[in-house]
């Protein structure tokens, strides 16, 4: 048995924050803003594992009034969904991540995010797909206000 979900997430640059993707700090001059690290792949990726799974999306299990999670890693939430997914009884098929962002470049860095999120997701970085587009200048990713990212993930059911 297999289980499909969706995911997609938004975040605005600001200055004064690192940039991190699916774990993977980028050199660029500006980060996200968020309530955590505001990991927007990683973010995507995880309402795509919720969704399959029926149990809402991330703002439900880890809302943003929660100080606990204020600078949390989106690396820590993401363990917690893969703990959450395993119980279940599911395992990663594939997951397949689409990053929209003007700038920075992101293809440098698929390689080390793809093996950050295999190693949490407890399966081969064959399993994950990262990519990377712009909106040719276009919308908020277009000037620069911010990043958006999309996820749909197969999870299967261990026998």
């Amino acid at each position: 048995m297999i289980r499909i979900g969706f995911g997609y997430d938004v975040h605005k640059y600001v200055k004064d924050r690192e940039l991190i993707l699916c774990g993977i700090k980028l050199e660029y001059e500006l980060g996200l803003l968020g309530h955590s690290d505001a990991d927007c792949p990683t973010h995507a990726l995880m309402d795509a594992m919720l969704g399959a799974l029926s149990l809402g999306d991330i703002g439900k299990l880890f809302p943003d009034s929660d100080p606990a999670l204020k600078g949390i890693s989106s690396m820590v939430l993401l363990d917690e969904c893969v703990r959450i997914m395993e119980e279940k009884g599911y395992a990663i098929g594939n997951a397949d991540i689409t990053i929209v962002a003007q700038k920075p470049r992101i293809s440098p860095y698929t390689e080390m995010m793809r093996e950050s999120l295999a190693s949490h997701l407890h399966c081969s970085v064959d399993d994950i797909n990262i990519k990377a587009t712009t909106e040719e200048k276009l919308g908020f990713t277009g000037d620069l206000s911010g990043m958006k990212s999309y996820a749909v993930v197969v999870l299967k059911k261990n026998v």
